[in-house]
């Protein structure tokens, strides 16, 4: 890559994920949570859909860590401190079984979106979840951005 496409690259990526922490942080949501969505986004960044399918993943991610924060509780009387590594192991199960899969095989994606939803602390309501799709989403529409505007002008 030539010197000023290195450079216009590295300023669209620089300008478009300082707008993506503006906005999320405008509408009330964790900056770190928007992120999460941006790095889900270049996991895979070769195709618009490839990216797409981390997306995805991201939020079955974040779905399969509520679920396991659940079965973990729910286990937890009758398993006692073996809960925890069976629930991850079946969780674990699911996600690496998928890593041949077209769409769903994104693993780092998959794992990314339990982190976020463990480290995020929410309530299991409704409204954590569209908090964490709307911050991700708004990650994730910035990696969109930020690849489009880097083929158009930087490469």
């Amino acid at each position: 890559m030539h010197r000023g496409k290195f450079i216009l690259w590295t300023v669209i990526a620089s300008v478009v994920a300082a707008f993506a922490a503006w906005l999320s942080a405008a509408l009330s949501l964790e900056v770190w949570v928007m992120f999460a969505g941006f790095i889900a986004w270049f996991t895979r960044p070769t195709s618009p859909k490839n990216s797409s399918a981390a997306m995805l993943c991201l939020w079955l991610g974040i779905a399969i860590g509520a679920l396991s924060h659940i079965l973990t509780g729910a286990l937890i009387p009758s398993l006692d401190q073996l809960a925890l590594p069976a629930v991850v192991f079946l969780v674990a199960i699911v996600i690496v079984g998928l890593r041949t899969h077209s769409v769903l095989g994104n693993m780092l994606s998959w794992f990314l979106g339990m982190v976020t939803y463990f480290a995020a602390e929410l309530d299991f309501a409704v409204a954590s979840f569209m908090h964490l799709a709307i911050a991700t989403g708004i990650g994730g529409l910035a990696g969109y951005t930020c690849q489009a505007l880097n083929r158009r002008f930087a490469e």
